[in-house]
């Protein structure tokens, strides 16, 4: 009998710990900010401009793209019940963080926002002060995605841009890059 209590009490403990480990871990895991949080830091020439860059690219506007009559009927084409705006199969190309936990969603992350920075460079919160963002090794530790080199950017962008999309069109990625790329200025 007390062999038995002992080993629920031990087991109890364990379930507590690991029950609070993997809270903390969540608390500690990134979480998504949006645009805006980034375009604080990338909307002026000296860094690159690359908010303007982005709002002048198609991805700005990917989400808005599946609020189309058009969007809609290729998805009822398909065999979906659901708006284009609200299936998870348009929604995995066209946004940024349609599948994710709300407590990885910062109060500024907008779904809205469509395929937005973190989309490629990954959750911002960790990476976004000025004082890691000056230190690339310090950036890509608090998870900033850098990629090595363009086949990397490539492999990425072909997870969206491929054969299975319904309006998919020959994907010219050298094109596509040179209409999105933006590096930050070398001093």
């Amino acid at each position: 009998m007390k062999k038995t209590a002992i080993s629920t009490l031990v087991l109890f403990i364990i379930s507590l710990f690991s029950f609070s480990t993997v809270l903390a871990s969540e608390k500690d895991a990134p979480t998504f900010i949006g645009v805006k949080k980034c375009g604080m830091c990338h909307k002026k020439d000296a860094t690159g401009n690359q908010l303007k860059i982005w709002k002048d690219a198609k991805h700005s506007q990917a989400f808005k793209t599946l609020q189309s009559e058009e969007a809609d009927k290729i998805a009822a084409e398909k065999g979906f019940k659901t708006k284009a705006a609200e299936t998870p199969e348009c929604l995995a190309c066209h946004t940024t963080g349609h599948d994710l936990d709300a407590a990885m969603l910062g109060k500024n992350f907008k779904i809205e926002e469509g395929v937005q920075c973190e989309t490629c460079h990954g959750a911002g919160s960790k990476y976004k002060s000025k004082k890691i963002m000056k230190d690339q090794a310090k950036s890509i530790a608090n998870g900033l995605v850098e990629f090595k080199d363009e086949a990397a950017i490539k492999e990425l962008c072909v997870t969206c841009h491929n054969d299975k999309s319904p309006t998919a069109k020959e994907f010219d990625f050298a094109k596509s890059w040179d209409e999105i790329k933006h590096p930050v200025p070398t001093k």
